[in-house]
């Protein structure tokens, strides 16, 4: 029998998704599907969602999303996009009988119209607006399949991991989430500006080790001004996108997950530039960490990179407006200008990263 993972929580006798959730359960029960999280109680993590993600055959997620069902889902998007192996096949269907999925679609329907996401997120994340039409729309979808990204494998083969020690003058590292899919000469211009400003202030340079869109760029403005890089990438990914030259050191890891773990590990700040659907994925992970009390995120500012088009459109604006609700004061700070971020970040790394 398939195995669907239903998402969401339980959260007492009370809550109003309580009813939602047990006709999803008779319905999906009744049409032999077996189902991982019946009772809404188990909880996702980096080192462990790679694993429930294989152990799935599709994904189901309920009304009253949190930062970490949004989280879960924009990484089964992302895997989509990414060509994920463990996901061909696996259809996600969200009930947003409530609205509380809204903000997200309209994030991602933002970055549509802006370019980093090139799919339609509807025709991965099918959307069902009543529980009575979540089983048909689940199963045809299985049917037929998910639909085709539009990427193709370079066929470049991921080389070992390697290390180079950090300078001794090192003022801490930054990482910099962005796109790798972006063409935009002002964009990438920002990006190649942004690595050499790192590197001119003896900041590290910590990207996802993509060699195209703005990733590729910031990782060669920083080599270029003879800075010091560490990137961290997955086998899958680099078949699309390749690997930047010059890198300090390169941390090859298996899936998304432990790849933004060692990311998150190795460095003292972060930089959210304008990205697409996996940045918005890493920008949840630093929040939920945040809320978490994580010790790998300890000291360590988020900035937001709300960049301003030339019609006037602030990059990030529907991110900063999804977060609200999910987020406290000084969990993350929003910079307009770029020529502002490298001394926010310097205003803001804690005393041992100075040191």
């Amino acid at each position: 029998m398939p195995t669907v993972r239903l998402a969401g929580t339980v959260r007492g006798e009370k809550d109003p998704n309580r009813e939602v959730r047990a006709k999803l359960l008779y319905q999906l029960f009744s049409r032999g599907w077996d189902i991982y999280n019946s009772n809404g109680d188990q909880r996702i993590s980096l080192s462990n969602i790679e694993r429930k993600i294989i152990e799935s055959d599709a994904f189901l997620f309920t009304p009253g999303a949190t930062l970490e069902d949004m989280f879960k889902a924009i990484s089964i998007f992302v895997g989509y996009q990414t060509l994920d192996r463990h996901l061909s096949g696996k259809p996600t269907v969200i009930l947003n009988s409530d609205e509380s999925w809204s903000r997200l679609f309209e994030l991602l329907s933002h970055l549509n119209r802006l370019g980093t996401v090139k799919q339609n997120h509807a025709d991965y994340l099918l959307v069902a607006d009543d529980p009575s039409g979540v089983l048909d729309l689940l199963e045809a979808a299985r049917s037929r399949g998910n639909p085709d990204v539009g990427r193709e494998r370079t066929g470049e083969v991921a080389g070992p991991s390697f290390e180079t020690p950090l300078p001794d003058d090192h003022a801490g590292n930054v990482c910099v989430f962005c796109s790798a899919s972006i063409g935009d000469p002002a964009y990438l211009s920002d990006g190649y500006e942004f690595g050499k400003l790192l590197a001119e202030s003896k900041l590290g340079c910590v990207s996802g080790a993509g060699n195209s869109g703005i990733m590729g760029e910031v990782v060669r403005g920083s080599v270029d001004a003879e800075g010091w890089t560490g990137g961290s990438n997955v086998p899958h990914i680099i078949e699309l996108e390749g690997l930047p030259q010059g890198l300090s050191s390169f941390w090859l890891k298996p899936d998304i997950y432990t790849r933004m773990e060692i990311m998150i590990e190795n460095s003292d700040a972060f930089v959210i530039f304008p990205g697409g659907a996996g940045t918005v994925q890493e920008m949840l992970a630093l929040m939920i960490f945040k809320s978490q009390g994580n010790e790998l995120m300890k000291d360590k500012p988020v900035l937001i990179y709300n960049r301003k088009d030339a019609n006037g459109v602030s990059f990030w604006a529907p991110l900063i407006s999804m977060l609200e609700p999910f987020t406290e004061a000084g969990q993350f700070v929003v910079v307009d200008e770029l020529v502002d971020l490298v001394p926010t970040v310097q205003s803001l790394l804690p005393s041992r990263a100075k040191a």
